[in-house]
């Protein structure tokens, strides 16, 4: 299984960036996929998920509203399109599959490498 990330970058803030998740080796559309964050100093906090099959969607609270998480079945890639970014935003994001999902870490087994969005003006 490999995942991998792409579109991260500096972005001001207000601005938007959509990441990318590539996935193989597995169908993205029979796991939960979650995207998750880890800023300096700070635990990895998991912020969105999607689920298998009927792709049921789920924000933490501090994205809701400012971040979609989708997936594409026939390129098998998931997206995570973040407005309205703020400076805490600023953190490496993962993606990761797993059978069960949900934000917490532990219910996932493949990740990506991470991808760095920074925010600053």
């Amino acid at each position: 299984v490999q995942l991998v990330e792409s579109g991260g970058g500096l972005v001001q803030p207000g601005g938007s960036l959509r990441l990318s998740c590539a996935a193989s080796g597995i169908v993205l559309n029979d796991y939960a996929i979650g995207w998750f964050r880890q800023a300096p100093g700070k635990e990895r906090e998991g912020i969105s998920w999607i689920s298998s099959g009927d792709g049921i969607t789920y924000y933490t609270d501090s994205v809701k509203g400012r971040f979609t998480i989708s997936r594409d079945i026939a390129k098998n890639t998931a997206y995570l399109q973040m407005n309205s970014l703020k400076t805490e935003d600023t953190a490496v994001y993962y993606c990761a599959t797993g059978v069960r999902g949900g934000m917490a870490y532990e219910r996932y087994d493949d990740w990506g490498q991470g991808t760095q969005v920074t925010v600053s003006s």
